[in-house]
């Protein structure tokens, strides 16, 4: 140990003081990390996904496709809808919970766009234009669950 260290850890009780001190902030530590990590998944988990959503997303006429709940892990969760008119509509998605969640829409198999949004309770729109009739999906994913998402599908 250098001679500055040794001569003010060489106090009577400085070295005890330190260890103290060092082990006091490692607990305090520990206690807000494991709270911050529990309190998200904890909301989210109890949450009422009806009464979220029904704050979270306007109501809208003719939505063809929604969905909302919530995501816990990072595999996606697909809905489909089968014989939507050709047209424009208006994606409308929301999610709370932290991070970002992507909603990726297909029609026929065949990728159209991809919405992403915020998870802090605001609301993104997105116009999608489907050329012919056919089969919808909308695939939602987040790789930071755990969070609340909703979304519909309405013409514009």
């Amino acid at each position: 140990m250098p001679p500055l260290n040794r001569r003010l850890l060489g106090r009577p009780g400085a070295q005890r003081r330190f260890a103290g001190a060092a082990a006091a902030g490692a607990v305090a530590l520990a206690v807000v990390l494991s709270a911050s990590a529990c309190s998200s998944t904890r909301s989210v988990e109890s949450a009422d996904v009806p009464a979220w959503v029904a704050t979270a997303l306007p109501s809208a006429s003719g939505i063809v496709l929604e969905d909302a709940g919530k995501i816990l892990n990072r595999d996606p969760i697909v809905r489909t809808a089968p014989g939507v008119p050709a047209g424009k509509y208006t994606l409308t998605v929301s999610c709370d919970g932290g991070g970002k969640a992507f909603f990726q829409v297909s029609l026929d198999g065949h990728q159209l766009t991809e919405a992403g949004a915020a998870c802090n309770g605001s609301r993104e729109t997105a116009a999608i234009t489907l050329p012919a009739a056919g089969t919808v999906t909308i695939s939602t994913a987040s790789v930071d669950a755990p969070l609340l998402y909703g979304y519909h599908l309405a013409p514009a």
